[in-house]
């Protein structure tokens, strides 16, 4: 019940926006072939952006070749869009904290910075379907 009632202050606090701002880049992205990916991330992202309390990022286990694409991807994700968005969650964030109520708010938007400057070899899992044992890279 806590989980929904944070989640329905994201949305108005700035989880709507935030999540369209992905939406944006996701669509962008698809526009060419080579950058699909791009966009299937970003569009991860935004759900994760829309409704993220009760929700862990998790490392997605790769092969060699998979580590290095998706260090390349996220190099490039990072300059095209990941810094755009952080610097979104940022000002989110900044704007959360003037309340008591949204500091909570505001923190969970920092912690959201890292998988959204790199979302390459990262999964985003409820908090409920964790292993047993394993530990999230960082759950809200």
């Amino acid at each position: 019940m806590l989980r929904a009632i944070l989640n329905l202050i994201w949305l108005v606090t700035g989880g709507l926006w935030l999540a369209l701002g992905y939406v944006l880049f996701g669509v962008i992205a698809c526009i060419l072939i080579i950058t699909i990916p791009a966009g299937i991330a970003s569009f991860r992202m935004a759900r994760y952006a829309f409704w993220p309390f009760g929700s862990a990022v998790v490392a997605k286990p790769v092969g060699a070749m998979g580590g290095a694409m998706s260090g390349l991807g996220n190099v490039i994700w990072f300059l095209v869009a990941g810094l755009w968005l952080a610097l979104g969650h940022i000002t989110t964030a900044v704007a959360q904290a003037v309340t008591i109520i949204g500091i909570p708010l505001a923190i969970a938007n920092l912690k959201m910075i890292p998988v959204t400057c790199f979302p390459f070899g990262k999964v985003i899992v409820p908090r409920n379907a964790l292993p047993p044992g394993e530990r999230p890279l960082h759950s809200l």
